[in-house]
């Protein structure tokens, strides 16, 4: 039997761990498929559209750590794959897209379906070529897979349809390319520094990010010596908040005003493994010193007075060891009774509603948290569903939580989820979809039936693009264009064959969150939840305030004053005055 190109691809694939590729076929592709079609160790996992292919392989690369693959077809098919490839090269986990290209002696003459994917995925990746002759494939290929797992990013090999076929010598191994673990960490001058400030000062937060995964004894024991309130970003809640005397809860838009004040508060800021992106939640004084294993995102959001290089895994013994005893613990005392409360009075919030009215997201939230598994991987759309999922999920070292967070793509639940499913099928994976979301990409429910995954995706159904809504009304618009005329997803989910069913009362949904987690298969739970809820950030801006009275005012002259009713019922207003 003759070896192609496609079959070298197959096996360096494979020796490199994958185990699975996400993609729709075309003609482009066929000599590809082909050879995933005898592939003992490869599975070809079809999904509905290319965008669903590569958040799926962004969620497989976000769970495992490892490469994930995704593949498209030549013009629309692998155009398909941009907004996924974005979102797994900004939430930096491995991925390796297979972009099909039209006949090579074509190229340059506007053929059918010609685009040039080199200039059109430069920007989502840290290697993008085209495989133009046989003798370069082997090369390219090895480059491809070796810069996706070392950078954690995205990797793409554009290859005209007819190379696939090509005849070439099978090689005597192919090679077993798997990242490397080297030791990263900041000069010992550089440590000296930190450490000689942290003592010198009194009031020391620390802010946490992803970079924080497998560091989490460490991370204690640093914050233990200095008596610091840790903080967390959003992608660092699933490795922070968990079994952590020292958690303040979180920052940002969607973070607690006790994440806020303990920053806000500090002498010394102390960033680490995080690109937190939102300036003015910083401290407006405080002297900072970062911590990042990629040393060109220090001082991106503002002034860095301490650069550090260095994994945190790796750096963080050595700077605890510096740190003097018997620190005092007023600002960490002070940062947690603050979050005490903070807790407190955001956990009010998520009681059940009286019956006739809609079902609080924080309600629902709250019960999907309790009932999930200890080991569940929660991924939420963008928009509210992350509000809540930020604010009521609780995580404890086993349980996950990922999504298009840096990115901020809507319709990434349910497809990052397919990836999660496809590579953990034991495992309880729960989508929290966003109405919008699920209807952008509402043809992956046929992924889940068909590749039989059981996914359980939870639909936030406020007929809205609800956070869409929220940000106009804090710029002072009157909201517009964000109305959802949805159908009833429970019925359609039946229609596919998943198990579905719709709450629109609080007093429903406890059995329901029950029986919706307990069945066998993917299923799809459609809950009615309040339209009107506000996810106030931590701290609002005069403008913000300034905004809020202009849409007030606004609503009221356009004759929709009764949307101020709903509002003033969710007695959150008072909050921003």
């Amino acid at each position: 039997m003759s070896y192609t190109v496609a079959d070298l691809i197959v096996d360096t694939i494979a020796a490199a761990g994958v185990e699975r590729i996400y993609g729709i076929p075309g003609d482009s592709l066929n000599g590809f498929t082909d050879a995933l079609r005898t592939a003992p160790s490869l599975r070809w996992t079809h999904v509905r559209h290319e965008e669903g292919a590569a958040f799926a392989a962004s969620g497989e690369a976000a769970i495992t750590g490892h490469l994930a693959v995704c593949a498209g077809s030549c013009g629309p098919g692998n155009l398909h794959l941009i907004n996924g490839l974005y979102d797994a090269h900004r939430s930096r986990v491995p991925v390796l897209a297979i972009a099909a290209q039209i006949p090579a002696s074509e190229v340059g003459t506007t053929y059918f379906q010609e685009t040039r994917p080199e200039q059109i995925f430069a920007e989502c990746s840290s290697f993008c070529e085209t495989v133009t002759t046989v003798a370069q494939l082997p090369r390219l290929l090895n480059i491809a897979i070796r810069t996706a797992v070392e950078d954690s990013g995205v990797s793409v090999l554009v290859i005209p349809g007819e190379l696939f076929l090509t005849k070439i010598d099978k090689p005597d191994r192919v090679a077993r390319i798997r990242p490397a673990a080297p030791v990263i960490r900041p000069s010992d001058e550089g440590l000296h520094l930190a450490a000689l400030r942290l003592n010198e000062s009194n009031r020391v937060t620390i802010l946490a990010g992803a970079g924080v995964a497998g560091a989490h004894t460490e991370l204690l024991a640093l914050a233990e010596a200095l008596q610091a309130p840790i903080v967390h970003a959003l992608r660092g809640k699933e490795f922070v908040e968990y079994d952590n005397p020292y958690d303040v809860g979180m920052t940002g838009l969607l973070g607690f005003s006790s994440g806020y004040m303990a920053i806000e508060r500090c002498d010394t800021l102390l960033l680490l493994g995080t690109d937190f992106p939102y300036p003015q939640f910083y401290p407006s004084k405080a002297y900072t010193i970062q911590l990042d294993v990629r040393g060109r995102q220090i001082g991106r959001r503002g002034r860095v007075d301490l650069p550090l290089v260095g994994r945190v895994s790796d750096t963080l013994p050595l700077l605890t060891a510096m740190i003097d005893k018997n620190r005092d613990g007023e600002h960490l005392r002070t940062s947690r009774a603050h979050y005490a409360r903070t807790r407190a009075g955001l956990d009010e919030l998520a009681g059940p509603s009286a019956d006739g009215d809609p079902i609080h997201p924080q309600y629902l939230t709250r019960l999907l948290s309790e009932g999930a598994d200890d080991d569940a991987v929660f991924v939420p759309d963008v928009g509210s569903p992350v509000v809540w999922a930020a604010r009521y999920l609780e995580m404890n070292g086993r349980r996950r939580l990922i999504g298009s967070f840096n990115h901020g793509s809507m319709a990434n639940a349910l497809s990052q989820s397919v990836g999660v499913s496809a590579t953990a099928p034991h495992r309880q994976v729960i989508a929290l979809a966003g109405d919008g979301g699920l209807a952008m990409l509402l043809g992956e429910l046929l992924t889940l039936v068909q590749n039989r995954l059981p996914v359980k995706v939870v639909v936030y159904n406020n007929s809205s693009l609800n956070f869409v809504e929220l940000e106009m009304k804090a710029a002072g618009f009157v909201t517009f264009g964000t109305d959802l005329d949805n159908p009833d997803f429970a019925a359609l989910a039946q229609s596919v064959g998943i198990w579905g069913r719709r709450v629109t009362e609080s007093s429903a949904l406890p059995a329901a969150v029950a029986d919706f987690l307990a069945h066998d298969g993917p299923a799809l739970l459609d809950v009615t939840t309040a339209r009107q809820e506000l996810s106030i950030p931590p701290t609002i801006s005069a403008a913000q305030a300034k905004g809020f009275a202009l849409y007030a005012l606004r609503t009221v002259m356009s004759g929709r004053g009764d949307e101020l009713v709903d509002l003033a019922e969710t007695n959150l207003l008072k909050r921003l005055f």
